[in-house]
């Protein structure tokens, strides 16, 4: 079974307010690609993929005049995927939603929202002690994780959470000493989530529940200078330690290889700079017990993966498609974990 997570740069203005897809030479939210083009691209990607589940960043909107779930539908006939049936969590006010297209014919899914003990539901607000100073804050996700329970064709078990973390940039900051500042607090809102999504992990692993995270974490080793700042990035909180960590070989080889070179699954322009940064910002981490079905990992990269720059119509596909590139991972789910 292939299990794919992958961020698409602004799907949502692919379709009217109808649900349909707008397939003409308007403008995309992607510089410089049409509407019809980023389809086209799309397409291409999905079909290459030929994914079970795919976890969706950014995904269409959902609001009194959208419906996630039906432009989400309304694409995977358009694209001829198996993969044609979407379900979406909490809504959010970002224009860019969580959500998961999965071929019914292999997997059932359903929302399954969990709460426990301090750890509420995300789409509650978490209390918690962001800079020791014996007042407790209060933390919402702007993009609540999406809690998914899926059972295989194979009658397998396990939940799914799909997550988009995100430190805002410094809106309104006008001095070098107000963008330290919001930076700053941006961040440590951000380790905050990661704590949280971290909390709802342990319950499910002590339980004994398998459990796939994935998402975009918009946070790594080496990303930015305030990882030092505090220690840990929300990659490290989130996979956890010992053994009742996730794993991701990605991370971990991005994590052990500070100074060399790291796998990258996001290319962007640097306007200020003239030229492309490279991330490692997508992953699928795994529990332990899922670890130990021989899965393996593979980012779409079409600069890095040998048959996708082989492929010359997917490479082109790849670049237009999205700012981030597909993680995909393959493992077999059809019998009982």
């Amino acid at each position: 079974m292939r299990i794919a997570t992958y961020n698409i740069e602004w799907m949502n203005s692919l379709f009217d307010e109808g649900g349909a897809l707008l397939n003409d030479d308007g403008w995309s939210g992607r510089h410089g690609v049409t509407r019809s083009d980023q389809i086209v691209a799309l397409t291409r990607v999905f079909r290459a993929m030929d994914a079970d589940a795919i976890m969706i960043i950014e995904a269409p909107d959902q609001g009194r005049n959208r419906n996630t779930v039906a432009a989400l539908e309304t694409f995977a006939v358009h694209a001829g995927l198996r993969a044609r049936r979407a379900v979406i969590g909490f809504a959010n006010n970002t224009q860019q939603e969580i959500a998961l297209l999965y071929d019914p014919d292999q997997i059932s899914a359903r929302h399954d929202p969990q709460s426990h003990d301090m750890v509420p539901s995300f789409d509650q607000t978490f209390s918690i002690d962001l800079d020791i100073d014996a007042t407790e804050d209060q933390v919402v996700f702007s993009k609540p994780p999406l809690e998914l329970l899926i059972e295989t064709k194979g009658r397998a078990q396990l939940r799914m959470i799909g997550a988009h973390l995100k430190s805002k940039a410094p809106f309104g900051a006008t001095t070098r000493d107000e963008v330290l500042r919001i930076s700053i607090a941006n961040r440590r809102k951000q380790l905050a989530q990661a704590i949280w999504l971290r909390a709802r992990i342990q319950r499910h692993l002590g339980e004994g529940t398998a459990l796939m995270v994935m998402g975009d974490l918009n946070d790594g080793p080496g990303l930015d200078e305030y990882e030092n700042l505090f220690g840990r990035s929300s990659v490290e909180i989130i996979l956890g330690q010992g053994d009742q960590a996730l794993l991701d070989p990605h991370a971990r080889q991005g994590l052990q290889r500070r100074l060399g070179a790291t796998p990258t699954t996001s290319r962007f322009w640097i306007r200020q700079e003239k030229r492309f940064l490279q991330a490692l910002l997508d992953y699928i981490m795994v529990s332990p017990d899922l670890a130990a079905r021989d899965p393996r990992w593979r980012i779409w990269h079409p600069l890095d993966d040998p048959e996708c720059w082989a492929d010359g119509a997917l490479r082109d596909a790849l670049v237009a498609a999205s700012d981030h590139f597909p993680v995909t991972l393959d493992i077999d789910l059809d019998s009982p974990i």
